[in-house]
């Protein structure tokens, strides 16, 4: 597998770029990546699909922009599909401008299988920073999006979000894996299962 991550955004979003056997996924889309074309083309890879971890605006704003260059399909879980519908709504709220809401292609739950190439990704449901919020797990690697970050958690203060299931989460799903697994967050560095076990204070 072929791990590349771009760092989006005034919010400092971590989008990562996921290929194998010809094929690439963004995990998370923030904003058009003025690199991606010349990495795809380096890599020998064609973008296919856009897994997103939830759809908060900063994870989901560059979804149009990349779909005008590349043919690839969104996956976001279902139960976010009111995060998404009402994405406007919360911007408009909060002063900032309107963006062009993307279509999702497949809604996933927890259990789900994604694949790109030959690689297999568990997808496991992790609400509580929004309600569909999930983490994308494949061998000692898990992509977390804004569940959990080195030394935090996401935060739950905006509509959808709650904090005991957040910890609830944390605890019964991302704890429960192996403490070798690296944890790549939606912000931040990458940290680790059993890092976080020992030293993240929130949960």
């Amino acid at each position: 597998m072929i791990l590349r991550k771009f760092v989006v955004g005034d919010m400092g979003n971590n989008n990562y770029l996921v290929a194998d056997n010809g094929e690439a996924a963004l995990i998370d889309c923030t904003g058009l990546i003025p690199e991606l074309d010349s990495v795809l083309k380096e890599l020998n890879v064609e973008l296919k699909y856009i897994f997103l971890t939830h759809a908060h605006f900063d994870h989901i704003g560059g979804i149009k922009k990349v779909q005008e260059k590349h043919d690839c399909k969104v996956y976001l879980h279902e139960d976010d599909k009111k995060t998404l519908d009402t994405t406007n709504d919360f911007l408009q709220a909060v002063g900032m401008e309107p963006m062009d809401i993307p279509n999702v292609d497949v809604w996933l739950k927890d259990g789900d299988k994604v694949h790109v190439g030959n690689e297999e990704y568990d997808v496991i449901h992790l609400p509580g920073h929004t309600p569909g919020g999930v983490g994308y797990k494949i061998n000692n690697m898990l992509f977390s999006g804004d569940t959990i970050f080195m030394n935090s958690v996401g935060r739950t203060d905006l509509p959808g979000g709650n904090a005991e299931v957040l910890r609830n989460s944390i605890k019964d799903r991302v704890f429960s894996l192996d403490d070798n697994t690296i944890i790549y967050p939606g912000h931040g560095s990458d940290t680790s299962v059993g890092f976080e076990k020992k030293y993240n204070s929130f949960v």
